[in-house]
Parts: C-alpha cells; structure tokens; sequence
C-alpha cells in the first residue's frame, strides 16, 4: 500500500513538472516569436524625404571689438552688457581735458602767426618799393621776401597741428558703426586705455554684434558637400531651443578642404535672418541639407531591395522577392528617391503587395526541383523556373540613393 502512495506521489510530482515545463517553452516561444524580426512587409504609399544633417556654432555676421583711436581715460560709458544700441549712438567717450588745452594752445600759436605775417606782409610790401627806388640793397630786399613767406608757412603749418588736434577730439567720442547689441564689456569707467596704433592694438572697451543677422559656420563632409550650393534653402534646429526650426540660406563655401575633428571637410557659411530673439550667438545648430524627395510614392523597406551584379550585361541590378500566392517570386525592381529606411519603387511593384525581408533563393530554387523531373538536367547558369538568372553578387540595399 505505502508503494503503492509512493508511486502515485512520485507519478504526481512528474506530471506537474512536465506540465510547467512546457508552459514555460510556450511562454518562451510566444515571446521569441513576438520579439522576432518580420519577415515580410506590405507596400504602402508614403513621403520619402532624405536630407544630409551637419553640426555648427551660431555667430554674429557682423562682429567687432570697439577699442578708442587714442590714448586717454574712460570719462563716459554709455552702454553695458546686453544693451540694443541704435547706429551712430554715444558707446563711450574719453576724456579730453588735455586735448582741449592742447587745442587753445595751437588756436593762440595761430593767431600769433597771423599777426607776424601781417607785420611781415607790411615790410614786405615796403621792402619792395623801396627797392623799385634803389633805395634797398637786394640782400635787405630778399630778407623781407623770406621772412614774408616762412610767416605765410608758420600759419598753414599751426593749422594743420589745430586740425590733427581737432581730429583727436572728435576721435575721444566713440559711436555705435551700425544697430547693435553689446556683447561684453571688460573696462570701467576712470579706466586708462590705449589707443589701437599703440602696444597690442590697443585696449578693447566693448565687443558690440548685429543679432538681427546670425550665421553659422558650419563643417560639412567632403561626401556630402557636393550636394551644397551657394543660395540653397536649408532648414536648421537649435538645441537650446526645443521645437524652434528656422530657414537658412548658404551664403558661402570654402573652396578647399580641411581637417577637423579629424573629419575632412568644408566650411560652409549658413546665413539666419530675422531669427527669434532666444537664439543666441555661441549655440549649436543642426542643419539638414535637404538632397531629395518625393511625395506618396509606393515605397518598400530598404531590408526588401536586393542588389546584384549581372555578368552579362556588366551592370548592377535590383530585384526583389514578392509573395504571390503561397510562392515567392523574384522580380526586377528599379528605385528612385531613398533614404536610410524606404526606397521609391518606381516600377516593378504596386501598393499593397507582399514582399520578403528575407533572402528567398533557396526557398524558390527547392520548390524548382520539386516542379521539374529529376531527368530533365538543366544546364549550370541558366535561368531557373522563376526567373533567376545567375549573378556573381547579391546583397541588400543598406544605404540612401537617389535617381
């Protein structure tokens, strides 16, 4: 009796051991099943849109460092950071105490001369009859005749140092060159600076840019720049500012390559105008240089485009397997616009179809052999019942191509 238990225990124990381990290899094979690649897909119409993407930092168009033409000290400064300033409007002035003394110092140096040439005038003038009545000796006369002239020089000599004395003075107030905003400002007012044909070019007061007009200067790969031309409309995105997309227009590209990030490129100019006011100079842009497209297309999987090289005619063909009724047929395709997941089918397919993600040329050749009597022998390289002809390569398409 108690074997008997035992047996049914043991009986019991095994039932419900096998009975989990299958609901566990079902389990397992709904989720294998459910996390398995598709092997087929259906044609669909859809927008094909494939544009090349490049990385930039946003700058000014116009950009300049504000440093005075002459020494002096900061007497006035009428901006700070971040102020919109209209053109031609006060930025800062210098003191010019020492340049206005030194002014009333050349206006007297000239009003004396003025006087030294009408006396020099008057003896010449009476040098020159006397000598009509050989009443002068000629070295008397000729002295005259100098002096006359070195006083009219002494004039035209202390108005060119009153001019140059006045181009100084106009020189101390500093005025904004076009509409602008101030970008830094690392000096003071009482600040001593020097002026630009001094040491080091002198001292930068302000750094003062056009925010209405922001370009980006951007690297684009030597791949992809031929696909650029000057003019081109090109959309941007800034990372700063999520959901902002703005128009761009390429205004220039480098005629010559170079390296950076250890990528060969070419600099390219992309002008923003009218941007909104978040986007700021020193951000990062995406741009995406738009190459090709097309609208409701019938479009297949990249993975569904195969590629092979035909011996014959020396050329590269595209075909692809369609599912018509339970076989699987291969048809020649030709592609139009792609990008990095569809292709535009521009003949050999239709809306709606079924094709392969799969390769399917053992599939089709068994069921060949299945159809042909074993005594027929067909000849090696010849075409097969569906069609196939023989090729040297086949892969998928696994990159965007155009027409």
């Amino acid at each position: 009796m108690k074997s008997l238990i035992l047996l049914l225990v043991v009986a019991a124990l095994a039932g419900g051991g096998w009975y989990t381990w299958k609901q566990k290899q079902a389990a397992a094979a709904a989720a294998a099943a459910a996390n398995a690649r598709p092997s087929t897909a259906t044609l669909e119409k859809r927008d094909i849109r494939f544009a090349v993407s490049a990385a930039g930092e946003i700058t000014p168009s116009e950009q300049v460092s504000v440093r005075p033409e002459v020494n002096g000290k900061i007497l006035v400064l009428a901006v700070d950071l971040g102020d919109e300033v209209k053109k031609d409007s006060l930025l800062f002035q210098l003191d010019d105490r020492d340049l206005q003394i030194e002014k009333e110092q050349r206006e007297t140096s000239i009003a004396r001369s003025r006087l030294n040439l009408e006396q020099s005038r008057r003896d010449f003038e009476r040098a020159q009859q006397l000598r009509k009545e050989n009443l002068l000796a000629e070295q008397e006369f000729e002295t005259a005749r100098t002096t006359y002239e070195l006083a009219k020089n002494s004039i035209e000599q202390g108005q060119k140092e009153l001019d140059l004395t006045n181009d100084k003075l106009r020189r101390t107030r500093v005025t904004a060159p076009f509409d602008c905003t101030v970008l830094t400002r690392p000096v003071s007012v009482g600040q001593a600076v020097s002026g630009s044909g001094g040491f080091n070019s002198g001292t930068e007061v302000l750094t003062i840019a056009n925010l209405s007009d922001l370009i980006i200067n951007a690297h684009i790969n030597q791949a992809d720049v031929g696909r650029l031309k000057v003019g081109q409309e090109v959309e941007v995105t800034v990372e700063a500012v999520p959901g902002l997309k703005v128009v761009g227009k390429v205004e220039r590209i480098a005629p010559q390559a170079v390296i950076k990030n250890n990528i060969k490129g070419f600099p390219a100019r992309i002008l923003l105008k009218d941007v909104d006011k978040r986007v700021k100079p020193g951000m990062t842009a995406n741009i995406s240089i738009p190459v090709a497209s097309a609208d409701e297309v019938v479009a297949a999987p990249l993975s569904a485009v195969f590629t092979e090289f035909n011996q014959e005619t020396r050329q590269v063909e595209r075909f692809a397997w369609v599912k018509e009724g339970d076989q699987w047929t291969r048809r020649p395709i030709h592609i139009g616009v792609s990008d990095y997941f569809y292709a535009e089918v521009t003949s050999g397919l239709q809306a709606g179809e079924i094709v392969s993600l799969e390769d399917r040329t053992k599939e089709a050749g068994a069921k060949s052999k299945e159809a042909t009597p074993a005594t027929t022998g067909r000849p090696a390289g010849s075409s097969t019942a569906n069609g196939a002809r023989s090729s040297t390569v086949t892969a998928r398409a696994s990159s965007p191509t155009t027409r």
